[in-house]
Formats: structure tokens, sequence, C-alpha cells
């Protein structure tokens, strides 16, 4: 049963007098703000937020008390719906891990209602490489691609929609980009997949604004009975944040910065993502329905002099939000290190499919429900390399991160709590933990099959003892 909380007069005066905070302007339009590292927060989640409703979030299939005054017959709980939420080039640093502008009303209220986890990993820095693993369950190294930087997967490979169709799931997807086009290999394991009509196809930029056409989309394909009447897991991967920064009419302009404009990209899309959140708590099926929501990977604002994403592994390019709201789940947040690796099994567990053993990571559904502790265990971050970038791997171990460059030829260590930044290189001064995280990471790296892409002509730093 899920922990149930009451609201004492404190911890209400607290609440009020937070959000009293957060809904003051706290930057001039012209001046964003310190673009401070995204802090842990405590948990569990503020008592006045973590209790459930029986009527909305509550466990499904309580017994209910009768007019007689009887317990009723439990009934068998329904099977869960899962609706997963990418937003493109999403940091980590939103408002509910202390960001001071208040960019993302819709997705705040709904982290406050989910299992958040304070300290994730998307798999790699770019979408080619962070979508195509979370398919499958396994990091992009492993899979066999094509090796240019937009990869194309072919049909042989595994993505664990394609589990969930014999076991009676219909799966279904909308997506709002061209590389998301079937060539890809996205489509893998869809009954219904989609992508929003009448893009620009550009492979240097991303002049589309998408969000309205991608929610009209994604609604209509929620309101098919072939689509939902059983039970159904989908995927939208939102893309408006994504390289230009466009704005909106109708929407704050905080003012003519990268970071100002991205963090009205971020407003328009949490607008456009409400509405479709709005629809799924309306339908009949929305109180059986888990919803994930994430980013493929982060953006960056100059830290390391890079730009947007993509070619490196620092932290705000691979550190993203997570949340998972789920029926039956009391809210709370999990400050334990964790990955997108672990999404696909977490995923076929919350809709009752089994599982396959190639999958390199763990279904979190036991530890969110509060079932277990959780543990503590590796996380990788993986960049293969491409037409376009050179190799880079990352192991994230407690609070220390180890970056492996190149075919690991050079590594550097940093404690990421306490200098989020990746400023200071612990190598020389902690030599005994430096060694350490390396014979971790090189232990850990031997479970990972690296395979060679088909084509590996233009690869970045390839040698003739290793080509691909």
């Amino acid at each position: 049963m899920p922990r149930r909380y009451r609201l004492t007069p404190h911890g209400a005066l607290l609440w009020a007098t937070l959000a009293l905070c957060f809904s003051l302007p706290s930057c001039t339009p012209s001046q964003p703000p310190p673009i401070a590292p995204p802090r842990a927060l405590p948990r569990p989640l503020d008592a006045g937020l973590a209790t459930t409703s029986a009527a909305t979030d509550g466990p499904v299939g309580s017994a209910r008390l009768s007019g007689s005054g009887t317990t009723a017959e439990p009934k068998p709980p329904p099977k869960l719906n899962v609706v997963v939420i990418f937003i493109d080039a999403m940091r980590a640093d939103m408002p509910w891990a202390g960001y001071p502008r208040d960019i993302a009303p819709n997705l705040t209220a709904l982290e406050k209602r989910s299992i958040s986890y304070t300290r994730a990993y998307a798999l790699s820095s770019y979408t080619a490489m962070s979508d195509a693993g979370f398919l499958a369950g396994r990091y992009p190294g492993e899979l066999k691609r094509s090796g240019y930087f937009f990869s194309a997967y072919p049909e042989d490979e595994l993505f664990f929609p394609e589990l969930l169709q014999p076991a009676g799931v219909r799966t279904l997807a909308a997506h709002a980009h061209f590389y998301f086009e079937k060539k890809a290999g996205f489509h893998q394991g869809f009954d219904d997949y989609r992508v929003v009509a009448n893009l620009d196809a550009d492979n240097t930029t991303d002049k589309n604004i998408t969000s309205p056409r991608h929610v009209a989309l994604a609604k209509t394909m929620l309101s098919d009975e072939a689509n939902t009447g059983g039970q159904f897991f989908a995927w939208f991967h939102f893309l408006d944040p994504h390289d230009r920064y466009m704005t909106h009419e109708g929407f704050t302009r905080w003012g003519t910065g990268q970071r100002d404009r991205y963090d009205g990209e971020i407003a328009f899309t949490d607008h456009h993502v409400g509405k479709l959140l709005a629809f799924i708590d309306a339908q009949p099926w929305g109180k059986h329905t888990a919803i994930v929501v994430t980013g493929d990977h982060g953006e960056a604002f100059g830290e390391h002099q890079r730009t947007r994403h993509g070619f490196e592994l620092w932290e705000p390019l691979v550190r993203v939000p997570m949340f998972l709201k789920i029926p039956g789940v009391a809210p709370h947040r999990i400050d334990t290190p964790r990955s997108h690796i672990d999404l696909a099994p977490t995923i076929l567990e919350l809709l009752g499919a089994p599982a396959h053993p190639g999958f390199q990571g763990k279904s979190l559904v036991a530890e969110m429900k509060g079932d277990e502790q959780p543990e503590q265990r590796d996380v990788i971050v993986d960049l293969p390399r491409t037409s376009d970038n050179f190799r880079r791997r990352a192991l994230i171990w407690g609070r220390h991160k180890i970056l492996a460059f190149g075919d690991d030829f050079r590594f550097k260590v940093f404690d990421v709590v306490s200098d989020p930044g990746e400023l200071n290189d612990l190598r020389r001064r902690k030599k005994d933990l430096y060694e350490s995280l390396k014979k971790r990471y090189r232990e850990r790296v031997k479970t990972i099959k690296d395979i060679c892409p088909t084509h590996t002509r233009k690869l970045k730093g390839k040698r003739p003892e290793n080509p691909c």
C-alpha cells in the first residue's frame, strides 16, 4: 500500500511560503538567472502533496463500502496503460529542481504527483543515440546502426515495443521531426506510428514549430477506440526546444540570450503538453494510465565551451529530469542515480509484459513502490563514435563521475554533487579514488558488447587496430 500523509499546520504554512517565493519574479527579462546546477530535493515530497485520492490517483480496484456498511468484494485492478513523454533537450534544472523561472507550470504540477528521480541521466547526449538506447534497453554502442550522425537502425534490431505486441498491448507513437520517419527504424513494434505532417526537412537546423500539431495528432490517436479500447503503450517525443529557440506570441519573453529564448521554448512546450495531460486525465482510461516524463538529453549554454547538445558527456548535456506518475503509488523523490537504461524493463513490468534477458537495466517498479530500497549501482552514459563525433563514455557511481575520452585513453574524475560544473578534476588529488573508479569503469564496460556500424569510412577517431 502506498504511504499516506497529512498536511500539518506547520507544513501548510511552509508550503504556502514556498509557493509565494516561487511566484515572485527573480530577475529582469534582459538578465537570465544564473544557470545553477539542479539540486537534489528532499524526499519524500512535502506531506500535503503526497496524499493520493482514490478517485484520481489512488489504488485501483480497492474495496469500497456498500450501503449496508459491509466491504464489497474487491475487483481485480484494471491493467495499466503507459504514456511516455520525451521533451527534446530538456535540462535537469527545471523549476521543480530549483530553477527560479516558472517556465513549466504543467510539468511542475505533474512532478509533484510523481515519483521523481533527482539524479537521472539520458543514455547519450543527442537524440539518435538516446532514443535508440531507450527503445532497445541497451547502450547505443551495442546496437546495429549505420554509423552516421543521424543513425539508422535495421529491422533485425529488437526494440521493446516489439515485446508488447505479443502480450496484447496496443503500441502507438507520434513524433515531430523528419528524423523519426520510418527510415530511422524507430517505428519497429508500433501498431500506429505517425509523424507530424508537412515538416521542413533540413539536417542542419530545425525551423519547425510543432507542439500544437503534435498535441492534436496525439489526441486524435488517443481518441481512436482501436488504440485505447484495451491496454496500450504510447510514446510522444516533443521537439520545440530543439536547435533554434523560437519566440511565441502570447508567451513571456525573458530576454534575447540563448537561455532566455530556450526558457520560452520550454514554456511553450509545457503549455501544449499540459493540454495533452488534461486530455488524458479526462478519459475513462486516464486514472489507469501511468505517465513517464523525461528529456532525451540536456542542453548546454556555454558550460565547457559547449552550446546546444551532442559530442560530449558533460552534466548539462546528459543529466535530465525523469519522473513517473503511477496510479496507486504515492509521490516521492529518489536521489539515487538512475538512467533511461531502466525504462524499458520498468515500462514492461507496468504493462505486465515479460522483460528481455538482453536488457542492460533493471525495472524501477519495486523501488518506486517502496518494496525495496534503491540500491547503488553503476550508471553508464554512452556516445559511440559516428561520422560527426569521437567516442565518449561516462560512469556515475554515487557522487562521482569518471569520463572516458576516445578509446579509454584519457580519463577525468569529478564529484558531481559538490562540483556539478565539473571544474575540479580529482585524478591527481585523489589518486586512490581515480584508480578505483577507473578499475570499476573497465570492469563494467566489459559487459557492453560494442559492435561496428555498417558504414565506417567516415567515423571520427577510428584507428587501424580499432576501425569502429
